[in-house]
């Protein structure tokens, strides 16, 4: 039988692989009430029995700024809650597969429908997909919840509460209070009920303690590795183990525009991605702006020197920076050059000496400590 999440977590502290954190521990009090909520309900009390329907306990919303343990307290809520069917997702990874239900549902006949989605009436994909959800998992547990694709700000609030009306309960994780979800979307006010319906169906706690247990693993340590040798490249790779500290990689998807952005090497708010995959390719302003409003720590390897016949690159690399830096994200390098020999000669080498200003500014001690913008 799994521990509670206050055993747990009083485990964690007494081993010291955590400090004491009073924000935290509001959290594990919060998670604990619907620990025993659910543990009172027992499996029967997830069932759609018209004749015994009781209202689901009320889910929790950890929002803060990262590195302040919010997945943590996820890891351990999730293997401490009572149920049997649950499922710990990234909330992007979760919404391409609503994605691709609701494609799936609209592209195929009355046969494959049922096939996928079993018995269902009318033409509307949102129903039957949260009805194949429900009938998965009981509890979602949800990390890094943001919104900033309009596809799924506009079927957010339909899909949530089709599955709140089956009984399913939901956790998550964000770096956004509620009412800073969408802000600034397009269409916003068509999100708005929705930010209503996380208010009335879960219960939102701050954590938002002093300390940022995630950028302590970057303070005092080099975030700018040149010249790409085996030596730099093994210091590189270690320290991206480091941060993953013994996540492993889930992989994330952005949808941009009604492009999907795919990176295999990222987990939560990390990502490490090579320079050809974000800069090689006809990438514009958007796709970085989404790169940095999803991740608050960029690993890029393979950074090449630059001139003027790969001028296209290093434009793309000039707004990836930009967007990274006013986000205030963190970024590690492996190049082949320091900043201000990445691209010293030629056309549209002036152009890029901010750049290399801001990388120089981005490996400061100062930088690392400063708290990302998204927080």
């Amino acid at each position: 039988m799994p521990q509670s999440i206050r055993t747990a977590y009083a485990t964690r502290l007494k081993r010291g692989e955590i400090a004491a954190d009073a924000a935290q521990a509001q959290a594990v009090e919060s998670l604990a009430r619907l620990e025993g909520e659910l543990n009172g309900w027992g499996e029967p009390g997830f069932s759609l029995n018209p004749f015994r329907r009781r209202e689901p306990p009320r889910g929790v919303y950890l929002c803060g700024p990262v590195g302040r343990g919010k997945s943590m307290l996820m890891d351990l809520f999730f293997d401490s809650a009572p149920v049997s069917r649950k499922r710990r997702a990234h909330f992007h990874a979760f919404m391409a597969g609503v994605h691709a239900d609701i494609k799936a549902w609209r592209e195929g006949d009355a046969a494959a429908r049922k096939a996928r989605f079993g018995a269902s009436k009318g033409d509307d994909p949102i129903v039957p997909t949260a009805q194949r959800i429900a009938g998965e998992a009981r509890l979602l547990c949800f990390d890094e919840f943001h919104v900033t694709d309009i596809a799924d700000a506009m079927i957010l609030g339909r899909l949530f509460e089709a599955l709140f009306e089956r009984g399913v309960v939901i956790v998550a994780t964000s770096n956004r209070a509620p009412d800073a979800l969408y802000a600034g979307g397009i269409n916003r006010q068509l999100f708005l009920p929705f930010i209503d319906l996380i208010a009335q169906r879960m219960e939102v706690v701050e954590v938002a303690g002093p300390k940022d247990f995630r950028l302590d693993r970057l303070k005092g340590r080099p975030v700018y590795f040149s010249p790409v040798t085996a030596a730099q490249s093994a210091a590189f790779d270690a320290l991206w183990d480091e941060m993953l500290a013994g996540d492993a990689e889930t992989g994330a998807t952005l949808n941009v525009l009604g492009r999907q952005l795919t990176f295999p090497h990222a987990v939560g708010g990390r990502l490490k991605t090579h320079f050809n995959s974000v800069c090689g390719l006809a990438l514009g302003p958007q796709d970085y702006l989404a790169v940095a409003e999803r991740f608050h720590t960029v690993f890029l390897w393979d950074v090449p020197k630059l001139d003027a016949s790969r001028r296209n690159e290093a434009a793309r690399f000039v707004t990836l920076v930009d967007a990274l830096y006013e986000a205030r994200a963190k970024l590690v390098v492996l190049a082949e050059a320091e900043p201000e020999d990445l691209y010293p000669a030629g056309d549209g080498a002036f152009e890029f000496e901010r750049t290399a200003s801001r990388l120089q500014e981005m490996r400061s001690a100062d930088y690392i400590s400063e708290r990302p913008a998204a927080g």
